[in-house]
C-alpha cells in the first residue's frame, strides 16, 4: 500500500491597531490593541489554514474567504478553520499534524498556548499532541519588533485518505 503525504506552509501578518480585540489561535487575549483585518484577523489560524489548504492543493484562504466578500467580515477564524478542515476532507485529505510559530513582542503568549492548541486541534479534528504552537519575539527588529504587527508561520502534514 502506497501512502501519499503532502507538506504545506503558511504565513500571515496583520498590523496592530487600537479598538480591535486580539485573537490568536482562537483565544481572545487582553491587550491594548488588536489585529486589523476583514475577519477577526487571527494570524495564527490564518497561517495554519494556508498551510493546510496549500498541502491539499486547494489554494489559500483568500481564495475561499475573500476580504471582498461581506459574508466573512468579522467572522471567527475558528469557524473558517472548521470549513477548511471540511474542504480538505472532501478533497480526500486528512491533516496529520500542524506546527506553528507566532512572532510578537507583546503580549506574552506562553500562558495562552495550551488553549490555542485545544482550539486548533478541535478545528482540524486532531489530537492536541499533533498540534505544535510556539511563540517568539522579533528581538525588537523591524516592524514586528516595533510592535506594529504580529505574524505567524505554520507547516502542515496531510495524508491521503
Amino acid at each position: 500500500m502506497r501512502v501519499e503525504l503532502r507538506i504545506g506552509q503558511g504565513y500571515d501578518v496583520h498590523p496592530l491597531r487600537a479598538g480591535r480585540r486580539l485573537v490568536l489561535g482562537g483565544v481572545e487575549i487582553a491587550h491594548e490593541r488588536g489585529l486589523e483585518g476583514h475577519s477577526d484577523a487571527d494570524v495564527l489560524l490564518h497561517a495554519i489554514m494556508d498551510a493546510v489548504l496549500g498541502a491539499a492543493g486547494l489554494g489559500d484562504i483568500g481564495t475561499h474567504f475573500p476580504p471582498s466578500d461581506e459574508r466573512w467580515r468579522d467572522v471567527s477564524s475558528r469557524d473558517l478553520l472548521a470549513r477548511v478542515a471540511a474542504l480538505v476532507g472532501e478533497a480526500g485529505w486528512r491533516t496529520v499534524n500542524v506546527d506553528a510559530t507566532v512572532i510578537a513582542e507583546r503580549p506574552r503568549l506562553a500562558p495562552h498556548v495550551p488553549a490555542m492548541r485545544t482550539h486548533i486541534a478541535a478545528g482540524l479534528g486532531l489530537a492536541e499532541g499533533a498540534v505544535g504552537v510556539k511563540a517568539t519575539t522579533n528581538e525588537r527588529l523591524g516592524a514586528l519588533g516595533r510592535e506594529e504587527g504580529i505574524a505567524a508561520l505554520a507547516v502542515a502534514l496531510l495524508m491521503r485518505e
